[in-house]
């Protein structure tokens, strides 16, 4: 039976999103609603986007409570830039706030996300005049992480897969992550940019707008 994947497309790059879902061969349908958040689904993208005006259309159009059962129940779900953030367990403001400044998100601060990855993201961590970007040697581990948590080897141990191009536009910095949380891929310093949790893939950047595909492989390993 095809898989269904939602894309959250009240607000950022979700047709993107849409056309790699479909490229994957699975059904992409645009979640616009509660009715369509409390359709079948056997995933789950949020796009990039705005992140505060995304968390506040999700609770006006009845959205956050049917999507946050289904992630409560262990759908798979992918994240990207201000998807992450509303992964997010804690989340701070940058250019230069670091972990110490991070807050839970809650209804009393500005971002009000699903909370399910134990990661602190920083908000617009590069600066709104320094928000977008562009490399071609971004490091992409695959399932090496997989492999790292399953055997015990040391994050030095395992070797990078492959370089896969990436494109940040006012991204966010994860400062922290937690136990249980896995790094998919890394700029050539070092900084994770996109981590797994579980059935859960988040990323500061935008795979949507790459050719690159190795991401989406991740996520439709998840489905």
């Amino acid at each position: 039976m095809e898989k269904t994947v939602g894309v959250l497309a009240v607000q950022g790059a979700f047709i993107e999103h849409r056309r790699r879902i479909e490229q994957l061969g699975f059904q992409a349908v645009e979640l616009r609603n509660g009715d369509d958040a409390r359709s079948e689904l056997d995933g789950l993208v949020l796009p990039g986007g705005e992140s505060t005006v995304q968390s506040k259309l999700l609770r006006e159009l009845d959205m956050f409570e049917p999507l946050a059962n289904k992630l409560s129940e262990g759908m798979p779900v992918f994240g990207t830039c201000a998807g992450l953030i509303l992964l997010a367990q804690q989340v701070a403001n940058g250019p230069v706030a670091g972990a110490e400044h991070a807050a839970p998100t809650s209804s009393h601060v500005a971002i009000s996300g699903f909370a399910t990855m134990p990661v602190t993201v920083v908000r617009n961590a590069y600066g709104r005049q320094l928000g977008s970007f562009h490399i071609a040697d971004g490091q992409f581990f695959g399932d090496a992480t997989g492999v790292e948590a399953a055997g015990g080897d040391s994050a030095a141990s395992v070797p990078t897969v492959a370089q896969i191009p990436m494109t940040f536009i006012r991204a966010p910095h994860i400062a922290q992550y937690g136990d249980g949380v896995e790094v998919l891929a890394a700029l050539p310093d070092g900084t994770p940019v996109a981590v797994t949790y579980g059935n859960q893939l988040g990323a500061t950047f935008h795979p949507e707008l790459d050719d690159d595909m190795s991401i989406y492989n991740t996520f439709a390993q998840m489905l």
